[in-house]
């Protein structure tokens, strides 16, 4: 059977199957809603971006769901990283987790980790480090964004962008006690379009601006998203201006902005404005545009 394998991915529930599983109805099409309807659509993607897409979680109390995340996260570590990797470093891994998971959509730099561990008075090697990256990833723990670039080298030394596999870990390890709504957000842009079959990366620009994702599927024009949690016409120049730079550079992808509160701006025409919660129930919707 060698070359014959299918890979099949399967993720915790999207958006769809969130409201399919508690009984909410999923509108078709998305363009002729209601404005009832529209508001039970945005309360609920809040409630999906704070609970997460594991099923066994879905009826749980916070606590509860806290609980039974933290259990899924050692058992990733555990068997599927000590175990069946013969992990000695237990320690250094789960200072690695505990950093990875309360930084969500953060930059991670293995140089810059491996420092603070030194500091701190922690012996492990960066091979070590780069080795316990690559099980987490492989366990579908953490995803991770490498910048867009031709050159392998630099696509090596720049930080990586990385992500927990479902939102609803990001509050268990949050130790701010702030909503992060951006960042949760963000998080499940980036695994719709990993069930999309996109392949993605992060993008910075020759000015310096960055954009959350370009995405890649093959036969089709690429996309540029920049996320965005909030968007008012103070912050709205800043989304927009690194989108029109980042645009420049790849002249032949469509450019996306995605929101939780759409508002009453104005973006430059080429810029197709998405609710999130439409972006998420309706693949098809950036063609129609």
């Amino acid at each position: 059977m060698r070359g014959r394998g299918w890979e099949v991915v399967i993720h915790p529930f999207s958006f769809e199957e969130f409201l399919r599983y508690h009984n909410h109805p999923v509108p078709a099409p998305t363009n002729r809603i209601t404005k009832a309807e529209r508001s039970a659509l945005e309360h609920n993607l809040l409630r999906f971006l704070e609970t997460g897409g594991f099923p066994e979680a879905q009826s749980l109390s916070a606590a509860d769901r806290h609980e039974l995340l933290l259990r899924y996260v050692d058992v990733a570590m555990l068997r599927d990283v000590v175990e069946r990797h013969r992990v000695s470093h237990a320690t250094g891994l789960r200072w690695l987790v505990r950093h990875l998971m309360a930084n969500p959509g953060g930059l991670f730099s293995v140089e810059k980790f491996y420092a603070w561990m030194k500091s701190q008075g922690i012996a492990i090697s960066r091979d070590t480090l780069h080795a316990l990256l690559g099980y987490l990833e492989d366990c579908f723990l953490v995803r991770w964004n490498w910048l867009e670039t031709n050159a392998v080298r630099r696509r090596l030394v720049n930080p990586r962008k990385i992500y927990p596999v479902d939102t609803g870990l990001i509050p268990v390890f949050d130790r701010t006690g702030r909503a992060n709504r951006g960042h949760a957000l963000e998080t499940a842009v980036l695994i719709e379009l990993e069930r999309r079959r996109y392949r993605t990366a992060y993008v910075k620009t020759k000015e310096g601006f960055k954009v959350d994702f370009i995405a890649h599927r093959p036969g089709e024009p690429s996309r540029l998203i920049q996320v965005a949690a909030d968007i008012d016409q103070e912050n709205i120049n800043r989304e927009v201006r690194a989108l029109l730079a980042a645009g420049a550079e790849h002249p032949r992808a469509s450019l996306h902005l995605i929101t939780l509160n759409p508002g009453q701006v104005v973006v430059p025409e080429k810029i197709q404005f998405h609710p999130a919660w439409q972006w998420f129930l309706d693949p098809e919707i950036e063609e129609s545009r």
